[in-house]
């Protein structure tokens, strides 16, 4: 059965930060995810995980927020120092949170100097950490128009050119289904170098229990093809959190 963690940027937003990991924890969850954490003290957010008695899974990189951010910059060319600066202090922060993996956001750019630069800042990055699992995620064209990082056999291209043994893929079936459709058939192309999965209604990006995707059966699939890591429920709650979570009841029972 698969291990599920909640994503506290989408999840529990009812609640301040900090009291998000107790709720997870007592809705069902073992582990979180916080897209950009860095408005609270890592030492704080560490210590909430800790107190609530889940794993921190995921964060990104680079620390500017949501809202007011990039989406990432690893692929801008010109943006190196900046990539690597911010690296830096990422990698202190998931260190402090003993975040699993830390996702590398491509940001928006085109063409082959985009490609080039995307496959030397995540070389750098993955030279520079090599006890930290790093990974990169597609993007759909029709949420993010102009992101660099929008198919998954492009990031399965250059996590093959990349060879680093720490970068691996973040498979979200939202992503997955928008960009290509048939999730289990991607799943079998990409499986290889999946170290994360995250989960969402399509369309809409809702709770997994309605949409294009049939969960139990995605859910079997892991099973099925060994995979034992994570999958993080990134997702728009149609009401509160705790109203939505009859999937995550169903899948923890029939687990």
């Amino acid at each position: 059965m698969p291990r599920f963690s909640a994503n506290l940027t989408f999840l529990f937003t009812e609640l301040p930060l900090l009291e998000r990991p107790a709720a997870a924890r007592a809705a069902g969850f073992s582990g979180i995810e916080i897209l950009f954490p860095y408005e609270e003290p890592a030492a704080l957010v560490a210590e909430a995980a800790r107190l609530a008695g889940v794993s921190v899974v995921l964060m990104n990189a680079p620390p500017p927020n949501w809202s007011g951010g990039p989406r990432g910059y690893a692929a801008i060319p010109g943006g190196e120092a900046q990539f690597e600066r911010d690296f830096g202090r990422a990698l202190r922060f998931a260190q402090v949170l003993g975040s699993r993996h830390l996702h590398l956001m491509a940001g928006i750019a085109e063409g082959e100097v985009a490609r080039t630069t995307f496959l030397r800042n995540l070389r750098w990055a993955a030279e520079s950490a090599p006890g930290q699992s790093l990974v990169i995620e597609p993007v759909n064209a029709s949420d993010t128009p102009g992101y660099f990082l929008n198919d998954f056999h492009q990031a399965m291209d250059i996590l093959a050119e990349v060879a680093a043994p720490n970068l691996g893929l973040l498979f979200d079936t939202y992503q997955a289904q928008m960009t290509h459709g048939d999730v289990p058939a991607l799943w079998q192309d990409c499986r290889a170098r999946v170290t994360h999965v995250q989960v969402a209604g399509v369309p809409g990006r809702h709770e997994p229990d309605r949409g294009d995707i049939d969960y139990p059966a995605f859910f079997g699939l892991l099973d099925e093809s060994g995979y034992d890591g994570w999958v993080g429920a990134e997702y728009r709650p149609g009401g509160t959190t705790v109203e939505g979570l009859a999937w995550l009841r169903r899948a923890l029972r029939n687990g």
